[in-house]
């Protein structure tokens, strides 16, 4: 068993709205979408960029480095890469495509907890 955390209060992002929080020697991705709250990791598995820096349209955020997308319900990979053709499929084979770590988020008198 983890360590539980708490992330932040609820309340204090926006519906759509998104940070990073650095816990325990990681760097923690915190984004509200509607009533939800959702946590992942905030570095791209493609190329380290920071997600919460990225865009986030629903529940797919978008790395503000090489367009590399996850779903943030789940940290699965949607998109590994923005770009076609030989070069692009050359990166897919030696850096194949791979999600990111996904956090389930429980809600305590008002906090954002998560376990890590």
């Amino acid at each position: 068993m983890g360590t539980i955390v708490t992330l932040g209060k609820v309340g204090e992002l926006a519906d759509g709205a998104m940070k990073r929080v650095s816990i325990a020697n990681r760097e923690i991705l915190l984004a509200r979408v509607g009533e939800k709250y959702y946590a992942t990791d905030s570095i791209c598995a493609h190329m380290g960029g920071d997600l919460s820096r990225g865009k986030l349209e629903g529940t797919i955020v978008t790395c503000p480095r090489h367009g590399s997308q996850y779903d943030i319900t789940d940290g699965h990979n949607v998109r590994w890469l923005t770009g076609k053709g030989f070069v692009s499929a050359l990166a897919r084979f030696v850096k194949p495509p791979r999600g990111i770590i996904s956090y389930p988020v429980n809600i305590e008198n008002g906090n954002i907890l998560i376990e890590v």
